[in-house]
Formats: structure tokens, sequence, C-alpha cells
């Protein structure tokens, strides 16, 4: 596998050294995340989003936080919270769903 610019014993340790760090699998999570993207690919963002499978625990601090956001809404009234409820709310329903899908097998 030598190039012709090293020597054979001097090769065959870069690519000792090159299949070590192929096989280092957090380094390479690390180089994949600093690659610079223009825009996020359309199809892989729904593909991901399709298939987030939420835990139940997910779902239940989802719920508590929408229900203490929205009884916190009705008593204060500050927009604030409101819209935290509003941002809140829609991720709730859908962790739940996909949850209950889940669980019937759909």
């Amino acid at each position: 596998m030598s190039i012709g610019r090293l020597p054979d014993h001097e090769q065959r340790i870069l690519d000792e050294m090159e299949r070590a760090l192929r096989r280092d699998r957090r380094l390479d999570r690390r180089l994949r995340t600093l690659r610079v993207r223009r825009r996020p690919d359309p199809a892989r963002v729904l593909a991901r989003l399709a298939g987030y499978r939420p835990r139940v625990w997910t779902v239940v601090v989802l719920f508590a936080m929408s229900a203490g956001l929205l009884v916190a809404g009705v008593v204060t009234s500050e927009p604030g919270v409101i819209w935290a409820f509003a941002a809140i709310c829609p991720l709730t329903l859908y962790a739940t769903f996909r949850l209950m899908c889940r669980w019937c097998g759909t």
C-alpha cells in the first residue's frame, strides 16, 4: 500500500495509525459535527422528526411543564408565561401522539 513517498515500514505504521483513528467513534463524531453545512437538508430533518421516539418520562415532564405553565398563565396573565405555554403545548401533544403510536404498534 506504499504510495512511493515513504519507506514500506513507515507506510505500515501510518496505515496502522489511520486504522486506529477510524475505529475511534468519539473522534469520528466530533469530526462530523465540525463540518460546516450551508443549509439543513429538509428531507433529513423531516425524517428525523418523524422518527422521534419519546420516552415516557419525557412525556411526563413535558406534560407537567405544560400544566404548570397553563395554571401560571391563567393566574398571572403574564405574556411570557402564556407564550411559553404556547411553545411547550404543541411539543407535548406531538410527543404524546408519538408515544401512543409506539404503544399501539403503528
